[in-house]
């Protein structure tokens, strides 16, 4: 039987604020280590080639950290406009600028400004100009309606405890047809609600 789905009675604020915290920490000092795997070794577990690793500024790698590989699924086309929701460091965000060339373009999402400064920082070193960073939430995109052929995300969906809202930006910003790649932690059983209630069990 579907259990209902009951949102997780935590601070949003508070978390974000946390998370920011924690997020800044990977952008400014990666090699302080973290209670989860970052940089080039995470990029080779999840699939990553050395070669497009290599392409990558090193400052770009070492602040990687994601769940998975959403180009796994399928490659960007070129000239396809591409939103990252996350974007972290801005490793996913540079991968997609570089698939997408000239004609395409990538809007970078992220709440964390060291970040974001990360992904300019990198697509700069990369004579990219087809990406532009943006402050935001996953919760109300920074981005028009029906003006987006891919959105990607790596690890962020699962740090926000309205899904419901995300999905339906998802849904809000796509074009008819567009569609969403995403990588993300997944559990296969309900996880307590007192679990889902202690914010210090949302970022470590």
């Amino acid at each position: 039987m579907t259990q209902p789905v009951v949102e997780a009675k935590v601070d949003r604020e508070e978390l974000r604020g946390q998370i920011q915290a924690k997020y800044a920490d990977v952008a400014l000092t990666p090699e302080k280590g973290f209670h989860f795997h970052t940089g080039r070794p995470l990029a080779t577990m999840l699939g990553y080639s050395d070669a497009d690793v290599d392409a990558l500024p090193k400052a770009t790698v070492d602040s990687f950290a994601g769940t998975g590989n959403p180009f796994s699924m399928r490659r960007l086309a070129e000239g396809e406009v591409v939103l990252d929701i996350g974007c972290g460091a801005g490793f996913d965000t540079l991968f997609a600028a570089r698939q997408v060339g000239r004609a395409g373009r990538v809007i970078a999402v992220d709440m964390t400004e060291p970040m974001l400064e990360r992904t300019r920082e990198g697509a700069a070193a990369l004579g990219l100009d087809n990406v532009e960073a943006r402050h935001g939430y996953a919760e109300e995109l920074p981005a028009e309606a029906g003006s987006i052929d891919v959105v990607i995300s790596n690890g962020v969906i699962n740090l926000c405890p309205d899904k419901m809202a995300v999905m339906k930006e998802v849904h809000r910003v796509l074009k008819p047809g567009g569609r969403f790649q995403i990588a993300d932690i997944i559990v296969q059983k309900e996880v307590p609600q007192d679990a889902k209630d202690d914010i210090d069990l949302w970022s470590g």
